[in-house]
């Protein structure tokens, strides 16, 4: 392996790069066989049922939470807001991710769930297509969560955002994921933030 030294003057040390492009070339599907980036074909791909579920997490202080809990936010609801963003978001992906498809939506979901710590923020998205709709899924909880940090920063502006992970998808050729500590938790183990 050899380094990326481009990295290191963004700060990032030493990430490795593999020393054959042909090797990761074949396991990325954004890739011809001669490493130029591309728009993956889907044309001969059957249309079937595809659902994505995202999460991301908000971090606050109790106090913000408390003032949440009151509305007292200058700018309005954010859980309400936040979800509409996030929905809207999800719509548009194509237009944020370069190689992303468009897709016409059946169905998104956003919600955002208040605890102690923060908000939890889920995203669902369906389509009935040719490909995935994990970005989108992503996405909406992306922007759901970026949509709290500016309706809440007056309140604070240390707030993170974390744990924006893919949750499960279902359909299409590779079947169905859940992602491991999804699993844990349902099976009675906490889920840890």
């Amino acid at each position: 392996m050899r380094r990326n030294s481009r990295c290191d003057t963004l700060g990032i040390r030493d990430a490795p790069i593999a020393d054959s492009a042909a090797n990761t070339m074949k396991q990325l599907s954004h890739y011809d066989k001669s490493g130029r980036v591309r728009m993956v074909d889907v044309t001969a791909k059957p249309a079937t049922s595809r659902t994505a579920v995202a999460h991301a997490f908000v971090r606050m202080r109790r106090e913000t939470v408390a003032s949440l809990k009151r509305l007292k936010s200058p700018k309005g609801n954010p859980l309400e807001i936040a979800r509409i963003a996030g929905i809207t978001a999800a719509k548009r992906t194509a237009e944020l991710i370069p190689l992303c498809h468009p897709l016409a939506l059946t169905h998104v979901d956003v919600s955002a769930k208040l605890c102690q710590n923060g908000i939890e923020i889920t995203s669902e998205a369906t389509v009935t297509g040719p490909t995935g709709v994990e970005m989108e899924a992503l996405v909406g909880a992306a922007v759901a969560a970026l949509t709290i940090y500016d309706m809440c920063k007056a309140l604070e502006r240390g707030m993170e955002i974390t744990k924006l992970h893919l949750v499960k998808k279902s359909g299409g050729r590779s079947g169905t994921y859940v992602r491991a500590d999804r699993r844990a938790r349902k099976s009675g183990r906490r889920w840890r933030r």
